[in-house]
C-alpha cells in the first residue's frame, strides 16, 4: 500500500514536470521565438528585460576604499559573459572529463532541456555529466580545463568591482566542485557556497546532495545572518532581487550590454598552462557540429597522415594545403649548410607539437633528426623522420646528441614539453654545449577545434587531434644562425647561451619568457612530474 502510493507521487511529480508544466514553458519558448509566423496575432510581444529595482552596475561610483568591504555575487549572468546556460561548461566537464559518449548524451538532452524550468534543467545537466564520473577526472579537469575557459568569459566590468574589494563570496546553484577551484586560486575567493553533489566512494552519483540547489537568498542569510554584505552584484532576472535585497549597495547587470572580452594582460593571474582537447567554447551548436565534423575529420587526419610519410616534400607541401593545413615559412635561406669537417647544424625550436621537427624539415625541404622524450610508439610509427628518444640523463643525453650531430642536422626543443599559451618555458643549456652551429627556429600553431597536445591524456594520440582540426595553421621562422662570440666556443656560459635563444625567440613570436619548467607543468596540469616510470625498476 505504500510503495502503491509513493509510486503514485512519483508519477505525478514526473506528468507535472515532464508533460503539464514544460509544455507550458514549452508554449511561451516556442511564442517568443516567434514560431507561430502564420497568424502574427498568436505572437506574445517582444521580451522586455524585467525592470529591476536596483541601479545598474555602470552606476557603481568610485571604487578607491573598498578594501575592507565584502562583495557577494554569482559566477553565472554576473562574473561571466554569456553564460545565461552553463551547459558549455557542463560539456567541457562530461567531454574532458568523462568521455565522447557522456558529452554526446549530453548534447542529444538539449532539446528536453530546452523545456524544462531552471530547477530541473540543472538537475538534469548534472546527472548526466556527473553519473559515474570519477572524483578525481573532476579534479582534473577543475584544475586545467576549466580555468581557461572561465577567464576568457569574465565580465571586465564585474571584475573592476570584485578587485576594488578585500572579501568575496560566491554563491550559486551551480555544483560547487565546477567553480571552486578556479575562483579561489584566480580571483581569491574567501568562501564559495554552491550546490553539493552526492558520491558513492571515489564516483559521483549523479544527484545533488544535502538540501538540494543552493538557494541564494538563504545561503546568504545563513552566512552572514544580520550583518549585511556591503556590495551585491546580481542579474535583472527576478530571482536575484530577493538575493540583492540583502546587501547594502546592490547592483544589477543586464545581459544584453557588451561588457567587452577580458584582455589577456589584464587577467588577475597569467594562464601559462591547461590541458584538454577542446579549443572552443561547445555551446550546444558549436558541439553539434563538432559531432558532425568528427568523422570526415577522422579520414582527412589519416589522408594526411600518409601525404606526410609517402610523398616527397614539394607534394606533400601541396596536398597538405589543399586539404586545409597552412605553412607559413621565414627565413629558409638561413636553413644553414654543413660547416665541414663532419659538423651538422643544431635547430633550436620552441616547442607546441609533436609536429615541430615534421613541419621544419617540410619548411626546409630536408631530412632532419629530432630528439624528443616519452614518445609513443604510434607517434614513432608515424613519424616521416627519424626520432630518438632521451633518458633524461644530461651526461647520457648529450653523448647521443653529439653522436646524431655527426650524422647530419639535429633538431631539438629545449623546453622539453610543449606550451600552448604564448610563454616560452626555461630552455635547458645542454644543447649549447654541443656546437656553435645553432640556428634558432621560431614555430607556432594554430588551431580553432582541438588541440594537439595534452598532459593528461592518451600523447598517441596527440598528432591525430592536430590533424583533425578543418584548418590547422604553422608558423616556421628560421633564425639566422647565432653568431660564434655569443656560443660557448666564443666564450659564453651554455645558460647565457641558452637565454640569450629564449629571449630571441620569444622576441621572434611576441611571447613572454618564464622560469617555468616541464616539472611545472606536470605538476600543475596532472599532479606528477611527468616522467614515466620504468616498469622494469622495483620501487
Amino acid at each position: 500500500m505504500v510503495f502503491s502510493t509513493v509510486l503514485l507521487k512519483l508519477v505525478d511529480w514526473l506528468l507535472y514536470h515532464l508533460l503539464a508544466n514544460s509544455c507550458y514553458r514549452a508554449e511561451r519558448k516556442m511564442r517568443n521565438h516567434g514560431f507561430f509566423l502564420k497568424n502574427p496575432s498568436l505572437k506574445s510581444s517582444p521580451q522586455v528585460p524585467f525592470s529591476s529595482p536596483f541601479p545598474n552596475l555602470t552606476k557603481c561610483g568610485n571604487l578607491e576604499g573598498r578594501v575592507s568591504q565584502t562583495l557577494v555575487c554569482d559566477i553565472q549572468n554576473t562574473l561571466l559573459n554569456n553564460s545565461q546556460s552553463f551547459f558549455p561548461y557542463f560539456m567541457l566537464v562530461a567531454f574532458e572529463g568523462g568521455s565522447i559518449i557522456r558529452a554526446l548524451l549530453l548534447l542529444l538532452s538539449c532539446p528536453i532541456l530546452f523545456v524544462l524550468d531552471y530547477e530541473f534543467k540543472l538537475r538534469t545537466m548534472v546527472f548526466i555529466t556527473f553519473c559515474g564520473l570519477k572524483v578525481k577526472n573532476m579534479e582534473v579537469v577543475s584544475r586545467a580545463v576549466l580555468p581557461k575557459f572561465y577567464l576568457e568569459n569574465l565580465n571586465p566590468k564585474v571584475y573592476d568591482v570584485w578587485a576594488s574589494t578585500g572579501n568575496r563570496v560566491v554563491f550559486t546553484s551551480v555544483p560547487r566542485v565546477m567553480v571552486e577551484g578556479f575562483l579561489k586560486e584566480y580571483l581569491g575567493v574567501g568562501d564559495v557556497v554552491g550546490t553539493e553533489l552526492h558520491t558513492v566512494g571515489k564516483y559521483f552519483s549523479g544527484l545533488v546532495s544535502g538540501p538540494g540547489l543552493v538557494v541564494k537568498h538563504r545561503a546568504v542569510k545563513e552566512l552572514f545572518g544580520e550583518k549585511k554584505p556591503d556590495i551585491g552584484i546580481g542579474s535583472w532576472r527576478p530571482h536575484d532581487h530577493l538575493f540583492l535585497s540583502f546587501c547594502k549597495e546592490a547592483y544589477v547587470m543586464n545581459s544584453s550590454e557588451d561588457n567587452g572580452v577580458m584582455p589577456r594582460d589584464k587577467y588577475p593571474k597569467p594562464l601559462v598552462f591547461h590541458d584538454g582537447r577542446l579549443a572552443f567554447l561547445p555551446t550546444p551548436l558549436a558541439t553539434l557540429c563538432m559531432f558532425m565534423w568528427l568523422p570526415p575529420a577522422i579520414i582527412l587526419a589519416i589522408f594526411r597522415i600518409f601525404v606526410g610519410i609517402c610523398l616527397p616534400y614539394k607534394l606533400s607541401i601541396f596536398f597538405g594545403f589543399w586539404s586545409g593545413m597552412r605553412l607559413r615559412v621565414k627565413g629558409v635561406n638561413h636553413s644553414g649548410t654543413d660547416s665541414g669537417k663532419g659538423h651538422h647544424v643544431l635547430y633550436v625550436c620552441t616547442h607546441r607539437t609533436l609536429l615541430d621537427p615534421v613541419f621544419l624539415g617540410t619548411a626546409l625541404m630536408k631530412p632532419l633528426t629530432a630528439v624528443t622524450y616519452s614518445l609513443s610508439k604510434m607517434s614513432e610509427l608515424m613519424a616521416p623522420i627519424k626520432t630518438v628518444s632521451l633518458t633524461r640523463d644530461r651526461k647520457q643525453d648529450g653523448e647521443t646528441m653529439q653522436s646524431l650531430l655527426s650524422e647530419g642536422d639535429l633538431v631539438v626543443c629545449p623546453e622539453g614539453t610543449t606550451c600552448r599559451e604564448p610563454y616560452l618555458l626555461r630552455f635547458s643549456s645542454l644543447f649549447a654545449e654541443l656546437t656553435d652551429e645553432i640556428v634558432p627556429v621560431a614555430v607556432n600553431t594554430h588551431v580553432t577545434m582541438f588541440y594537439g597536445t595534452t598532459a593528461s591524456g592518451l600523447k598517441c594520440l596527440d598528432p591525430i587531434f592536430f590533424l583533425m582540426n578543418p584548418r590547422p595553421s604553422y608558423y616556421v621562422h628560421v633564425l639566422g644562425k647565432l653568431p660564434r662570440e655569443l656560443t660557448c666556443a666564443g666564450g659564453k656560459s651554455s645558460f647565457e647561451v641558452a637565454n640569450y635563444i629564449q629571449r630571441q625567440l620569444a622576441d621572434a613570436l611576441g611571447f613572454e619568457c618564464t622560469n617555468l619548467t616541464r616539472k611545472d607543468k606536470y605538476m600543475m596540469l596532472a599532479g606528477n612530474e611527468g616522467v614515466v616510470q620504468d616498469k622494469k625498476k622495483k620501487p
